[in-house]
Parts: C-alpha cells; sequence; structure tokens
C-alpha cells in the first residue's frame, strides 16, 4: 500500500473528502463503532470546504488515487462559520498568549481500510511540517464521547489546553 500525503488541489479531493466525511457522521455509524473507532461531529458544506481550503489547502492522503484520509485545515478567519466551533474559538482566544498563530485542525478522517496503519500520524507530521513557517501551533478539539480520538491525539504528542463544557458536551481544547 503506497499512501501520499500533501494538500487538497482538485474539486475531486474536496468531493472524495465530502464522501469520506458524511460515512463517518454519528448517524451513519453504530454505538459500537462509534466507541471504538470515533465517529465526526461537523458536517461541511460544499461551499465552506472549498473556502476553507483556498484559504489554507486541507492536508490529505491518497491511495489508488483516491482520498483515504485528511485533515482538514481551518483558518480562524472561519471561527463564526459553524455554530458549533464558535465556543471552541472563544476558548482558544481566551486561552492562547495573544502572539501565539495557530490553524484549527477542523476534523480528520482516515476511511476505515485504512486505520491503523500510521496515516492519522503522517497527516499531522505533514501537516505540521507545511504549516510552520505561517502557524507556531496547531489547534482543535474533541468531544468527551469520542475518547478514541482523543487517545490518538495525545498519543502523537497534543496536550490538553482546557477542558470545558458547551452544547451539553464536555469538549478537549488541544495543541501540537
Amino acid at each position: 500500500m503506497s499512501v501520499v500525503y500533501g494538500r487538497a488541489r482538485t474539486e475531486k479531493d474536496l468531493r472524495e473528502i465530502l464522501e469520506l466525511q458524511v460515512k463517518n457522521l454519528p448517524d451513519q455509524l453504530t454505538d459500537k463503532i462509534r466507541e471504538q473507532e470515533g465517529f465526526l461531529t461537523v458536517r461541511h458544506t460544499p461551499e465552506l470546504l472549498g473556502k476553507m481550503n483556498e484559504v489554507c489547502p486541507h492536508i490529505v492522503a491518497r491511495a489508488d488515487d483516491r482520498v483515504v484520509g485528511y485533515a482538514l485545515c481551518m483558518h480562524p478567519s472561519f471561527s463564526a462559520e459553524i455554530p458549533i466551533l464558535r465556543s471552541m474559538f472563544d476558548q482558544v482566544r481566551s486561552n492562547l498568549p495573544p502572539d501565539k498563530t495557530y490553524i484549527v485542525m477542523g476534523q480528520v478522517c482516515i476511511d476505515k481500510d485504512y486505520r491503523k496503519k500510521g496515516i492519522f500520524r503522517e497527516l499531522y507530521r505533514t501537516m505540521k511540517e507545511v504549516l510552520r513557517e505561517e502557524f507556531d501551533l496547531i489547534v482543535t478539539e474533541v468531544d468527551g464521547r469520542n475518547r478514541r480520538s482523543l487517545e490518538a491525539h495525545l498519543a502523537i504528542g497534543f496536550r490538553v489546553l482546557k477542558k470545558y463544557q458547551s452544547d451539553g458536551r464536555d469538549w478537549y481544547l488541544i495543541i501540537l
């Protein structure tokens, strides 16, 4: 299996990101799979995903000429675009030193047939590499119910900046 990492560049890349996203939203998964494999919280529109990509192209993993994993790049200028993420941006602004620049990793997902092959770690390594000149930190948050995702992020070096509640959920604001 040869996996190539890079930036989302084409409409096909964006379409394949959205196809993978839909397969991993909570309403598409059983309780058991959500617990064991994790889940996604946000469904992006094609328009928003495209606008985000224009500002800071997303990181993708490709195998057999298709996207099999992605880490979305969400510039802080999009802080008001997704209602469930507004509280995260408020927490970021109040908890990060004002001299630090950051990008939000807006969502990470790996195709189920490609999990446990190091793609998660490599997506973040690629993200750090290509964005290090522009941003000091990568920030994201994880739903407290998504233990799989939280453990995976902590295992690759993220640290918890703050745990907080919003929308009736516990959230972990984490940084790399």
